[in-house]
């Protein structure tokens, strides 16, 4: 532990205490999870690839969807499961900013691009005959462009301002990855500019993302409740369900998360939350996108029957 005044080269993750058996019990849990959210990603992105019905914006934002899943969430688990099977705790100064840098960039990124998606479902909902027109592929490459643009500026400020803080009064974070919380209060410097730059930056990605999505929706549910046929309207309404319980789980947690300070919070609470974000939800994503989705569904059953001729020879 460093003492006031001595300056922290390295980290404690601190993580879960639990006892022996629950610690390896805890272990297996994420590490099946983790696997989930590998091959439910990686075969996401395979079945837009290769199914030629799927290659159209809506899916080509999902296949980043993917992609970011995989990537934040793997630049939290590996680390946390090294921590459960071996115990080994320390992470260094470097590899601690390098880690928050990075999951700040692809979860800044995910706020942005469920903006763009739902952009792309207010085009095709209420403007469908310019669909093709207005979401070309240079359109899409734009979007997704300043989705990670917009997300490296975030990631870059708050990574500067974090890691320019001086840390000496211990060096044992609480927490399972070098989040902004627990890595505050070890601060022994004045935070408060930083800090106030810090949740600034938060709450103008979240909000904006989440004034994007809003505005859409508006649009779409005003051009869903013109439409004269229940039928026409369950199928409308349909092609959006799935955006909308992505959206209601990741922005939820990070506003739980990020936005409501860090005066009189629960690290235990926020260690619960962020496992549900970091773990639950990129697992859940692809779950949620082929469960309500009819051609993805129809692009499984082609793929599968793909694999059984393929075995049959």
């Amino acid at each position: 532990m460093a003492e006031n005044g001595t300056v922290v080269t390295d980290f404690v993750l601190m993580g879960f205490q639990l006892q022996g058996h629950l610690q390896t019990g805890l272990f297996l849990a994420f590490l099946a999870f983790y696997l989930i959210t590998m091959g439910g990603n990686l075969g996401m992105i395979m079945l837009i690839h290769n199914d030629s019905r799927l290659h159209t914006p809506m899916y080509f934002f999902l296949s980043h969807l993917s992609f970011l899943d995989i990537c934040y969430s793997s630049v939290i688990v590996p680390q946390l499961l090294e921590t459960l099977r071996t115990d080994k705790m320390v992470i260094t100064y470097e590899r601690c900013a390098i880690q928050f840098f990075f999951f700040t960039l692809y979860a800044s990124t995910e706020c942005f691009l469920l903006a763009v998606m739902a952009y792309d479902r207010y085009v095709a909902v209420c403007n469908p005959l310019l669909y093709a027109t207005a979401m070309t592929t240079q359109t899409c490459l734009g979007l997704v462009a300043a989705a990670y643009a917009g997300a490296m500026i975030n990631s870059v400020v708050r990574t500067g301002c974090t890691f320019s803080i001086s840390f000496c009064k211990s060096n044992q974070v609480d927490f399972f990855f070098c989040d902004l919380p627990p890595l505050l209060k070890l601060a022994c410097s004045e935070t408060g500019p930083r800090e106030q730059v810090i949740y600034l930056l938060a709450f103008l990605v979240i909000t904006i993302s989440i004034s994007v999505i809003a505005m859409s929706y508006v649009f779409i549910i005003r051009a869903i409740l013109k439409i004269r046929t229940a039928g026409g309207k369950a199928k409308t309404f349909s092609t959006c369900a799935s955006h909308m319980t992505a959206v209601a789980l990741f922005f939820g947690t990070l506003i739980f998360m990020y936005l409501k300070g860090n005066m009189g919070k629960s690290l235990w609470e926020d260690k619960i939350v962020s496992v549900f974000y970091t773990v639950v939800i990129p697992m859940l994503n692809p779950m949620i996108y082929s469960l309500r989705n009819k051609e993805v569904q129809e692009a499984l059953r082609k793929a599968f029957h793909r694999m059984r001729g393929f075995q049959a020879e």
